[in-house]
């Protein structure tokens, strides 16, 4: 951790990730990132934010068009939310664990900023998800979730437990998903933002 936020001084939090960090699905377009940029800057004036997501994105993209321009930004926080693109492709376990390691061998490389990952939230519930694949979909995201938490640990990352909190949840909370029936809604990206707070606020030394 730099001596810029251990003294409370301004974050520049770098994103990477797909749609749900733009917000795909929100009225106001803000996604879980621009919420919890919302929340360090109540705690950090004067930060910054230099958000790479983009709809659609894998793995394969991260590592293409996002990775170097993170580490130009100079970050002293970085989020990571990938992988539910890999997951409902063909993209297999193995590949995806590749793509996942060299991103974050990649970001170690070159900044010593605290990363936080979050796994891929139980999209099995999403209501365009056709009946008959929601278990062959939970089983892929368990799949590709043991992988992240594999890394996380071996990497000593910051690890938002998505899909746990949003099995016990989304069930119970159909608003939490946008008029697509896949994207989360404003509702569901604020529950986002209020899973991966307390994480990132331990991430940037503001306890």
């Amino acid at each position: 951790m730099s001596t810029n936020e251990r003294e409370g001084g301004p974050v520049v939090y770098v994103a990477l990730g797909d749609s749900t960090g733009i917000g795909v699905g929100a009225r106001n377009g803000a996604g879980y990132v621009a919420r919890v940029f919302e929340r360090i800057e109540r705690v950090r004036t004067d930060s910054r934010l230099v958000n790479l997501c983009v709809s659609g994105a894998t793995t394969a993209d991260v590592l293409r068009g996002q990775v170097t321009r993170a580490e130009a930004a100079t970050p002293t926080l970085i989020t990571l939310g990938i992988g539910i693109n890999d997951a409902t492709r063909n993209v297999t376990a193995e590949q995806f664990a590749r793509n996942y390691e060299e991103i974050i061998t990649r970001l170690r490389v070159k900044t010593d900023a605290p990363i936080v990952v979050t796994n891929i939230p139980d999209i099995s519930f999403a209501p365009a998800m056709p009946a008959f694949m929601r278990d062959e979909g939970r089983r892929r995201i368990n799949l590709f979730n043991e992988r992240i938490a594999e890394i996380a640990a071996r990497h000593d990352l910051w690890l938002v437990d998505a899909y746990t909190k949003s099995h016990e949840l989304i069930p119970r909370h159909p608003e939490f998903f946008s008029a697509d029936n896949f994207h989360p809604s404003d509702e569901g990206y604020e529950f986002w933002a209020v899973m991966m707070w307390p994480i990132v606020k331990d991430a940037i030394g503001e306890n």
